[in-house]
Order: C-alpha cells, then structure tokens, then sequence
C-alpha cells in the first residue's frame, strides 16, 4: 500500500519512511503543500501522513483540497496541542491527530488501525449495522431497516452511505454538501442545508430521532455515523 508522507522536516521523514518501510508500504515524500497535492494526484496513496506547519501553504489547507477530490485516510500530525486546533483538524476532514514529539511506532499502529477501518468496507456490497437493524445494499443502493424497505431521496442515499463507510468518522456540513453537489444541491454558504436532509433521514431510520443511533450529531462539528458495524462485515 502507498503512503504519501508530507512533512518539511527531512529527519521525520527518513525515520517514519525507515519504520514504515519496514512494515512493507511504499513510501512517497513531500517536503511541501503544492508538491504534496500534486503527488496526491498522481500516486493515489492508499493515505497521507500530514504534517500541518508546512513552508508553503498549511496543512489545514493541503486537507481542505485533497478532500474536496478524495476520501484518502489523512493522518495529521503537529507541534499544536490545543483543543480547538485537533477540533479543526478534524472538521477538516482528517482521520486521526497526533501531536509531536510523537513516537514512530505509535505513527505504525495509528496508520495500521486507520488502514484496517478502511478496509472493512472495500469492496463490500452490503453493509450491516447493530445486528442487521440497518442493512444497505450498496450494489442495488436499497436500505432497509429491520428488513422493511425504506425509501431515500438520492441525496439521502449519498448523506447516508457516505458516512456509514467511515463509522466514526466526523463530517462537518461543508464535507457532506460536497459529497452530494452532483445532485444539484452545492451552493457555497448553505452548510445548513444539510441539517434538512440530516432530520429527513433520520425520520426514515432512527428509531428517536432525539436519541439517534446511526446519524449522531457532533457539536460544534458536524455529524457522524453511530452505528456498530457487524461481524459479518469485519475484516477476518
């Protein structure tokens, strides 16, 4: 698998290409955001290890313009501890956080968990959830719940199997309205347009909706889906 490590300090990239290596994946490095996009480009890694204090354009950015064109795992890494800066990281979009100084083997197991998570869901044509109390099938794109069907719009389908393939994963509104812009629906300013889909959709499949299992609301962030993948789906 293809890593594109992104970091302007040469020392970090040597050793993390040395212990990742090591582990088997193939390594692509960038000291700066603009190589960092075009490399994202044209060796489609399997995941971007992402330094945020880059000597061109941020790291924030760098994620901001790789999510717009891919879902790629991105892994954040940064001297910033505070709250509001991991907060913000992930809003925009990344994976996961880790501040430095870091362990190289601690980046190994961070990378190893996000890869596995993905994985669950490659290739799969049919997800389940909280024992098959949600089951979407991705081939003939039919939802159903507790084995009834349930009829979703087009951009209810998209807000829903966009975020059930990354459980956990936080999206703020700006990342689902470009999930759904080819549905007519993109129009820069309206993040609050999702929030309309997000209660219609939930009336469909939440049991409450005050109290949602599968499309939970994150403060301050965005959303996320809450549902419990089951073993039928998961990795052997």
């Amino acid at each position: 698998m293809k890593i594109l490590l992104v970091d302007d300090e040469r020392r970090i990239i040597e050793v993390l290409e040395a212990y990742l290596e090591r582990e088997g994946y193939e390594i692509h490095s960038a000291d700066n955001g603009i190589d960092a996009l075009k490399k994202a480009k044209t060796i489609n890694p399997d995941l971007i290890i992402l330094d945020l204090m880059l000597p061109d354009i941020s790291g924030e950015e760098v994620c901001r313009l790789v999510r717009k064109e891919s879902d790629v795992p991105i892994l954040m890494l940064t001297a910033k501890s505070a709250e509001d800066d991991r907060i913000n990281g992930i809003i925009m979009g990344a994976d996961d956080y880790l501040t430095k100084p870091f362990s190289p083997r601690e980046v190994v197991v961070r990378v190893q968990a996000i890869l596995r998570r993905v994985k669950k869901t490659e290739k799969v044509e049919r997800l389940e959830f909280n024992g098959r109390k949600l089951a979407i099938d991705l081939i003939k794109k039919e939802v159903t719940i507790c084995g009834d069907s349930v009829t979703l719009t087009p951009i209810e389908y998209k807000l829903l199997t966009n975020m059930a393939v990354n459980p956990g994963r936080v999206y703020s509104r700006m990342d689902l309205l470009e999930k759904i812009q080819d549905e007519g629906m993109y129009y820069e300013g309206y993040e609050r347009s999702v929030d309309t889909h997000i209660k219609n959709l939930r009336k469909k499949i939440e049991t409450d909706t005050r109290q949602p299992d599968f499309i939970v609301t994150v403060f301050g962030m965005g959303y996320k889906f809450g549902g419990v993948l089951d073993a039928a789906n998961a990795p052997v």
